[in-house]
């Protein structure tokens, strides 16, 4: 068997709690784009060297305009099979709750929009299909962390295993 060697990747949804919105790209700018006319959160690889902190907050720059203040890492999911030509993937979710700057309208990844976070699971939604199962996580203030496998085959996810870390609470 030889070793999972995944891309790393970071992805970041950044919420604004008073409006109840979440910041997504629609991708609709790169040719040959496997997440073309999909809504995501911001992200993308890391670079060599780069630590996952550093990579996500390069990339939330990068792709929002916006210079993360205030994030946490949610949970990691792991992505077999997931790449065009079904290289593996493995991310590391941030939620992004405090930034400074100005937001861009529209990046090379796409047009970025604030969507109510109530409807950001509905189905006239246009998500990767296995953003449904670990997006909840995301958001859920009572899950400490969450790390998941999903495997994807051609295109489509087809199991999903996670582990939950409770919040712990306090008395």
């Amino acid at each position: 068997m030889s070793p999972y060697t995944p891309v790393l990747a970071t992805l970041a949804y950044a919420v604004d709690r008073a409006n109840n919105k979440v910041l997504l790209i629609f991708k609709d700018s790169k040719h040959g784009d496997t997440e073309l006319t999909k809504y995501n959160g911001v992200g993308g690889k890391l670079e060599p060297g780069e630590n996952v902190v550093a990579g996500m907050r390069r990339e939330f720059t990068e792709e929002t305009g916006l210079v993360a203040t205030d994030y946490r890492l949610r949970g990691t999911v792991s992505w077999p099979g997931f790449g065009p030509d079904g290289e593996s993937w493995f991310g590391f979710i941030f939620l992004v709750e405090g930034w400074t700057g100005d937001q861009l309208k529209y990046s090379v990844e796409g047009k970025l929009t604030w969507y109510d976070l109530d409807r950001l699971l509905s189905l006239d939604l246009p998500l990767w299909p296995g953003d449904r199962y670990f997006l909840p996580l995301v958001f859920d203030e009572q899950v400490e962390a969450f790390h998941g496998v999903l495997p994807y085959e051609h295109g489509e996810p087809v199991s999903w295993d996670v582990t939950v870390i409770p919040a712990q609470r306090t008395a």
